[in-house]
C-alpha cells in the first residue's frame, strides 16, 4: 500500500543519506589501502603507471565495494566479512589476466589481501560482541589502519633504498623508521580509544532515537511522524477536505459497569490493537482512540469507506463473544488540522464541524452498522450506498441525509 507521506525513520537519519553512507565508507574503510598502493606505485614508476591497468581497477573495485558496505545501514555479520573482501578479491583476479603469477610478486599486493582479510574478521566479529570484546577489536582494527601508512612506507623505501633495507634489523638502525613505525602505532592506539568512546555515544544515540521514535508514534502515528521528520512546516494548521470516521463499541458502558477494571483493559488492548493492525494497510492521516471510541482521519472518503467495511468484520469477531459491536458513522468535508496547544505541549489534531458532525452520524450507527453522509456518498467513484435516512443531530438546524453502508 502506497503511503501519502514519504516516511523517514530517526534511524535513517542518523545514519544519513545513501551518498553519505558511500563517502564515509569509501574514506574511511574501503579506500584506504587502494589510496596508499596507488600513490605508492605512481611515486614509484611516474606517470607511466596511468597508462597501465593498476588503477581502473583497483578505482572500480574499490567503489563497488563501498556501495555494497554502505547500501544498507546495518549489514549482517557475514555480509560485512566478504564485503571488505569484494575490492582486493576483483583487484587480484583482474590483474592476475594481465600480469600471471608476477602480480604475487609485489609485496603491496600481499599486504593488500593480509590487511583486507584482517580488518573484514575484525568488524564481522564486532557486530557480535559487546563491552569491551568489541572495544577491543575497534582498537585493534584502527591501529592495523594507521599501520597501513607503514607498511606502505617499507614497501617503499625497500624499493626506492634496497641498499637500506637488506633486513628488518637493518631498516630499524634508521631512527626515523623507528619513529614512523612508533607514531603510526601510537596514532592507530589513540584513534582506536577515540573510536570507542564515540562509538559508545553513538549506540546510545541511537538506543535514544529509537525510544523517541516509539513515544512519538503513539503521540503522532507512523506516517505523521514521517511526515514531521520530512517537512516540519507540514504540521502548521491548514484548511483540508478530509474523510473523517467514527467508531464506537454499542453497550461497551453497561459491559464495562459488571467487569473488573483488569478485564475491561484487557478488552480495550485486543480491541486497539485490531484497529491499529487494520489501519496499518489504509492511507490514514491519523487516528486516536478514546475509551471504546476510535477516530481516524483519511485523504479520500473511498478508503475511509473500505477501512469500515474491514473493522467491521475484524471488530465484530473480537467482540462476537461478549456479545458487543461497533457502529461507524463517516463524513467529509473541510476541516483544519495540524499541531495545536501551547509553547511546551502541542498535539496533532483535526478541528471543524466535519469533526463534529461525523460523531454525530456514529452516534445513529447500531451494532454492525456503518452510515455514511450525503457528502461522502457523492465522494465516492461509484455513489454506492443503501438505505437513505434523516436523523436529527445535535447542533444542527436542520435534519442530516445519511446513507447506509453493506459491509458484508
Amino acid at each position: 500500500m502506497n503511503r501519502s507521506f514519504p516516511e523517514q525513520s530517526i534511524e535513517q537519519r542518523l545514519s544519513g543519506s545513501t551518498i553519505n553512507r558511500f563517502l564515509t565508507e569509501l574514506f574511511r574503510n574501503t579506500g584506504q589501502f587502494p589510496i596508499a598502493i596507488i600513490l605508492l606505485e605512481f611515486l614509484n614508476e611516474g606517470i607511466v603507471y596511468l597508462s597501465r591497468p593498476d588503477f581502473y581497477i583497483l578505482v572500480p573495485s574499490s567503489m563497488l565495494q563501498a556501495y555494497f558496505l554502505s547500501r544498507r545501514a546495518n549489514l549482517p555479520p557475514w555480509q560485512k566479512f566478504f564485503g571488505n573482501l569484494i575490492a582486493p578479491a576483483l583487484y587480484t583476479m583482474v590483474e592476475t589476466l594481465f600480469e600471471g603469477m608476477d602480480f604475487f610478486s609485489a609485496p603491496q599486493h600481499i599486504a593488500y589481501l593480509i590487511v583486507a582479510l584482517l580488518i573484514a574478521f575484525l568488524q564481522a566479529a564486532q557486530e557480535n560482541l559487546h563491552g569491551w570484546f568489541a572495544d577491543t577489536l575497534l582498537v585493534i582494527e584502527n591501529i592495523i589502519r594507521a599501520e597501513i601508512l607503514f607498511i606502505l612506507y617499507v614497501i617503499f623505501e625497500t624499493l626506492a633504498n634496497p641498499q637500506q633495507t637488506i633486513s628488518i634489523a637493518e631498516f630499524f638502525t634508521d631512527t626515523s623508521h623507528r619513529f614512523i613505525g612508533l607514531a603510526t602505532f601510537l596514532l592507530g592506539l589513540s584513534v582506536g580509544f577515540a573510536n570507542t568512546n564515540a562509538q559508545r555515544h553513538l549506540n546510545l544515540l541511537h538506543q535514544t532515537a529509537a525510544q523517541l521514535k516509539i513515544y512519538s508514534e503513539w503521540l503522532l502515528g507512523r506516517n505523521l511522524l514521517g511526515r514531521a521528520i520530512n517537512d516540519p512546516n507540514s504540521m502548521r494548521l491548514s484548511r483540508q477536505k478530509r474523510t473523517v470516521l467514527f467508531m464506537d463499541i454499542r453497550g461497551f458502558t453497561s459491559w464495562s459497569e459488571k467487569r473488573s477494571p483488569e478485564e475491561v483493559a484487557s478488552l480495550l488492548n485486543r480491541y486497539y490493537m485490531s484497529v491499529e493492525n487494520l489501519f496499518n494497510n489504509y492511507q490514514v492521516i491519523k487516528y486516536k482512540f478514546t475509551a471504546d471510541e476510535v477516530m481516524a482521519v483519511f485523504i479520500e472518503a473511498e478508503e475511509a469507506v473500505r477501512a469500515a467495511r474491514d473493522l467491521q468484520e475484524t471488530i465484530t469477531r473480537t467482540l462476537l463473544k461478549r456479545e458487543l459491536g461497533v457502529g461507524v458513522g463517516i463524513h467529509t468535508g473541510w476541516l483544519v488540522e495540524g499541531l495545536l496547544g501551547g509553547k511546551n505541549v502541542r498535539f496533532y489534531d483535526v478541528i471543524g464541524d466535519t469533526v463534529n458532525t461525523a460523531a454525530r452520524i456514529e452516534k445513529s450507527a447500531g451494532a454492525g452498522e456503518i452510515w455514511i453522509s450525503e457528502d461522502t456518498r457523492l465522494s465516492l467513484p461509484d455513489r454506492m450506498a443503501g438505505t437513505q435516512k434523516d436523523i436529527i443531530a445535535k447542533g444542527k438546524d436542520q435534519p442530516i441525509t445519511i446513507h447506509s453502508i453493506d459491509h458484508g
